[in-house]
């Protein structure tokens, strides 16, 4: 089955995050509207949830077309994508006025403050959860569609 490796490594890539944001959406109507949350979170999640999914297809197309020079394991490659993905998603929300960076941490939408040792702790989950999708889901996918 070699026809077309880069689409089905695009759907492949898309899985995931198209499985886990209808998840997170449920998490943000339960806060925004249930639990009546004061500060408006959907100004910082329209776009992301419209850019993940075809950003991490986009990182598996790189890696099917990488794999061959570079033999990298579909784990560590994908824990390289929130490394770029903290610093742009910094930049974008300071653009627009959603996060405000201050001497000893971060102030999302005017309401929410956030320490840089907890954002820290966070994002060490986030590349260890990234290392597990990547690895075991991902390439489950991408061994089922034959570009693996």
């Amino acid at each position: 089955m070699n026809a077309h490796p880069y689409l089905r490594a695009f759907l492949a890539g898309a899985f995931v995050p198209t499985l886990i944001l209808p998840l997170m959406l449920i998490g943000f109507i339960v806060l925004r509207l249930g639990l009546q949350v004061p500060f408006p979170i959907e100004r910082g999640l329209v776009f992301p949830m419209a850019l993940v999914p075809c950003l991490w297809a986009l990182w598996n197309m790189l890696w099917l077309g990488s794999h061959a020079r570079t033999h990298l394991a579909v784990g560590p490659h994908g824990v390289v994508l929130p490394l770029l993905l903290l610093p742009a998603g910094t930049v974008a929300a300071s653009c627009s006025g959603l996060l405000k960076l201050g001497a000893g941490g971060v102030t999302w939408f005017e309401a929410c403050y956030v320490s840089y040792p907890l954002i820290a702790f966070v994002f060490a989950c986030v590349l260890a959860a990234y290392y597990l999708l990547w690895k075991y889901v991902v390439g489950f996918v991408n061994r089922v569609l034959g570009i693996a």
